[in-house]
């Protein structure tokens, strides 16, 4: 399998990233790609409970925690104050896959879609700033000067968009 080809959901927090994502997901994968995602996260966050073996080996100081079981397995790497990742070295640790979806690292350099919702806390629109805006979806009217503007819930119409973008056939569910 040949390296993964990259697409970006970016916005402002409450705009519709993450329903977005997932539609996206649920849809390409019905068409039949292997799909992966990567998320930023802005704050601190945890994957595991509190008290459960996994989170009592990281408390413990464990540099990585592998939990695994028959029905998938998932590796917590802890920084411990070191500088967080880069795009390129989450990706350089990534199965292969058709396509990564990445959602937030809204100023990375890759093609990506900007997610708008007027129940967004913060509306001002990123795609005058950043070159690497292919498209805008959005929950109301939006007047954007040379890119496509897309239903926030036109899932369908956004992935051929997206398959388009990343020079990949389009393939029906």
């Amino acid at each position: 399998m040949t390296s993964p080809k990259i697409f970006g959901i970016a916005g402002w927090k409450n705009s519709g990233k993450t329903g977005l994502a997932t539609r996206l997901v649920t849809e390409l994968v019905g068409r039949g790609y292997r799909i992966s995602t990567i998320k930023h996260a802005h704050h601190d966050f945890d994957i595991d409970k509190i008290g459960a073996d996994s989170w009592r080996h990281r408390e413990a100081g464990a540099h990585e925690v592998t939990i695994v079981s028959g029905t998938r397995y998932a590796i917590m790497h802890e920084l411990r104050g070191a500088p967080e990742p880069t795009l390129g070295e989450v990706l350089s640790r990534l199965a292969p896959c058709d396509i990564v979806l990445i959602e937030g690292y809204k100023r990375e350099p890759v093609p990506k879609i900007e997610a708008r919702r007027l129940a967004a806390a913060n509306r001002v629109p990123l795609a005058p700033d950043d070159p690497y805006i292919r498209a805008i979806a959005a929950d109301h009217a939006a007047k954007e000067e040379n890119l496509p503007v897309f239903d926030l819930n036109d899932t369908a119409g956004i992935a051929d968009f997206i398959l388009d973008t990343l020079d990949l056939p389009r393939r029906r569910a």
